[in-house]
């Protein structure tokens, strides 16, 4: 019998929750994932699971054989590391998380561009709206945005990221150009739901927020559809600044509201701290965070310029 192996599948199987999850996990046969367990357990001539119709949980013992199983892999893994020279050399698989929009418009590039430097590094770059978790799904390196909960995460700041209200110049033509906030209710708006309410949205003045009152003509799933209807002229969006950054420069977009403004979304990245951090993750920080710290200050000639108040 394979320990490591063996101690491998009953991670799996303790992590996802069941023996059908696991094998999907590890892309192995239910049968064989269920005989390692039960190989296992006979050799260790103890249970390590409660079986039920509904799922596996870990019995005392196999609770303190499943912590002992992941210090053991982790120290086999950063030993396998650290002979290979990971930690010498960067070289080897990283596996980033961003958000599809930013991730496809900002980070992308940047990637071809650390590729081009370092070509022992392989990268896997997963793109998707939501939140990842870095341990579960073995992600190396997540650009976040938005405010972090708190968690044993290290966070390096990026920039902050600008909510543009915007509309085409033909829908301005036809329906007039909304001069404050309070002019939205008279006007059709584009609404995407994790960003903003439906029938209300959040402005910001200086230091205090305003919520409006708004009819949504159109309600979107994705910001990228909000982007494509304010170009379309259905209404007025809002959105983020890199969607339109491009749009607005050509004219093809109108930003609102100069001294009134959505609240700014700070963008992070985001790594689980390690005792000894691989070359390749070090390496693509040192190399991204400035490309793209430069990159996001780009974007904010983009959003509106507040007024200087009178004195």
């Amino acid at each position: 019998m394979d320990r490591l192996e063996a101690m491998s599948v009953v991670l799996a199987v303790a992590e996802a929750g069941s023996l059908s999850a696991a094998a999907r996990r590890q892309r192995a046969p239910l049968a064989t994932v269920s005989r390692k367990v039960s190989e296992l357990e006979a050799h260790l001539r103890t249970k390590l699971f409660n079986r039920s119709s509904r799922a596996l949980v870990p019995t005392d013992a196999g609770r303190s054989y499943i912590a002992a199983a992941k210090r053991i892999l982790a120290d086999v893994a950063e030993a396998e590391r650290d002979a290979s020279g990971e930690y010498t050399t960067p070289r080897g698989d990283l596996i980033v998380s961003a958000t599809v929009a930013l991730g496809r418009l900002y980070l992308q590039p940047v990637l071809a561009e650390f590729l081009a430097a370092f070509p022992e590094v392989d990268v896997q770059l997963s793109l998707q709206d939501r939140a990842v978790n870095l341990l579960e799904e073995h992600v190396d390196v997540a650009l976040r945005l938005g405010v972090l909960a708190d968690s044993s995460l290290i966070a390096v700041r990026i920039g902050e990221i600008h909510r543009v209200v915007c509309a085409s110049p033909a829908y301005l033509k036809s329906r007039g150009t909304p001069r404050s906030p309070d002019d939205l209710s008279a006007h059709d708006c584009i609404s995407y739901p994790p960003m903003q309410s439906p029938t209300s949205w959040r402005l910001k003045r200086g230091e205090t927020e305003h919520v409006v009152p708004v009819r949504s003509r159109l309600i979107v799933s994705n910001l990228e559809s909000a982007y494509d209807a304010a170009r379309a002229g259905i209404g007025i969006a809002e959105v983020f600044s890199y969607h339109v950054a491009e749009s607005i420069k050509s004219g093809e977009l109108t930003p609102l509201f100069q001294d009134c403004q959505p609240p700014t979304l700070p963008v992070s990245f985001v790594y689980s701290p390690n005792r000894f951090m691989p070359v390749k993750l070090r390496a693509f920080l040192d190399f991204a965070v400035p490309r793209l710290r430069a990159r996001l200050g780009d974007l904010q000639g983009v959003a509106p310029r507040r007024r200087a108040r009178p004195r």
